[in-house]
This record gives C-alpha cells, structure tokens and sequence, in this order.
C-alpha cells in the first residue's frame, strides 16, 4: 500500500472518531421532554377561561400515571374545573392546587388535559409546576422557573399574559393556594412510588447509565484511533 493510500485511510479513521464523539454528545443532551400550557384567553383578569396542557411523555417502558400541579399566586384550588381528560381520569384538589389521574396511558402516549378557570389573576405570566408520574414509580419534576431570561433544564409550564381588558375588574378576590411543602407526588403517585427505588436513586442511576455509555463510546473510538496508528506505523515500518 503506498503513502497516499496510508494517508487516506488515516483521514477516514480519524472523521469516524469525530463522527462518534459528535453522536456522543448529541447523546448525552438533556430530554427533550417537557410540559406546556395554553389558554383560549391569555389576558389577566379573563374570566371562565380554559387552559389546556400537554405533558410529553419521555419514559420507553412506563406510561404517565398521574400528574400533580401547583396553582400559581391568584388561582385557588376551587376556582378551578375539569374540562377534558384521558378516559376516566379524575381531578381532585389539593392545598396547593391539583392532582389529575386514571388509569396509565400507553407508554409513550403524551397527557393531555384542559381545565377551566374562573379568572386569571392581574399578572404578566403565571407559572404552573407540574409533577409527572410514571405508573412504574418514576416522577418528572417541572418545576423551574426561568429568571431574566435564563435558561432552565425543567421549566414549569409557563403562561404570557396579556393586558387586562378596559374595565376588566377582579370578581372575589380568590384566596392564594398554600406554599407547596416541597412539591411531592400525591397519595396515588407516592403509593406508585413505593413500588421502585426511590426518585433521587432512579436519577442516579440513569446519570451513572449515561455517563457509563459516554465513557464506553469514547474509548472505543480512542481505541480504534490508536489502533489505525499502530497499523499505519507498522505498514510504514515494514514498507521502509
């Protein structure tokens, strides 16, 4: 095999490492999963207004169980109504807003639901967090709330809203919802929960996954670039 050859062969190793470390890195992102709320009027102070939300289901083995939200600064748990759901999912209030559950949807099937609201509250934008739990125990937190434009890994469904209408006024001041403890799963979830190891030990355990692969991938391709120079050495020594 003479240089050009050698050389050729080189440059077609080392594109499949960069190759490789690309896909590892493409990899090693976060989910692209996430949790979104609309509104059929965005506008503070709207009245009777529904707000729908979709949570994107980001498990290959279990499907969305339950889904556990805290009510932002205005909205109280019982000025707020089941609109449309999964089949046979119920809505129950909590003291800091609400938890919505059936029967598991299929895994990889994404929550849908849309609930009313009596009235928005005069705010630019409100925050809805939400838990997600899996019917094998896992919990989804969207909790984050952004701050001056900045970047989250798990923002909270967040709704814009626009300027109240002229003459717009609050009907009954609503009660705000109790500070939410900590922001656990329900009875139902926690009850799921109990099943599999514990929250904090499954994100472990998926980080130490992750990493393991990372690490696998990138000495595989460090190997086969050592073993392209090893051969082109050889070729070049036994060639000499």
């Amino acid at each position: 095999m003479n240089g050009s050859h050698i050389r050729l062969h080189i440059r077609r190793l080392a594109f499949a490492a960069v190759a490789a470390l690309a896909a590892v890195g493409v990899t090693a992102g976060p989910a692209a999963a996430h949790a979104e709320v609309t509104a059929s009027d965005p506008r503070a102070l709207a009245e009777n207004v529904t707000l729908s939300f979709t949570s994107e289901a980001e498990s290959d083995s279990a499907g969305i169980a339950e889904l556990r939200v805290v009510l932002p600064k205005g909205i109280a748990p019982d000025a707020v109504t089941l609109k449309d759901a999964p089949e046979e999912w119920k809505l129950t209030a909590t003291p800091d807003g609400y938890a919505i559950g059936g029967p598991a949807l299929a895994t990889g099937t994404d929550a849908e639901y849309s609930i009313t609201v009596r009235q928005l509250p005069d705010e630019k934008a409100l925050a809805f967090k939400t838990l997600e739990t899996y019917s094998d125990g896992k919990v989804s937190r969207w909790i984050e709330v952004p701050t001056s434009g900045e970047k989250v890994d798990n923002p909270a469904p967040l709704l814009e809203l626009k300027a109240a209408a002229p003459g717009a006024r609050l009907i009954v001041p609503s009660p705000t919802p109790s500070p939410d403890p900590s922001i656990v799963p329900s009875a139902q979830a926690s009850a799921a929960a109990t099943r599999s190891a514990p929250v904090g030990a499954a994100s472990a355990q998926e980080a130490g996954s992750s990493t393991g692969t990372v690490v696998a991938v990138v000495a595989a391709v460090l190997l086969l670039v050592a073993a392209g120079a090893f051969w082109w050495r050889r070729r070049n020594g036994s060639g000499a």
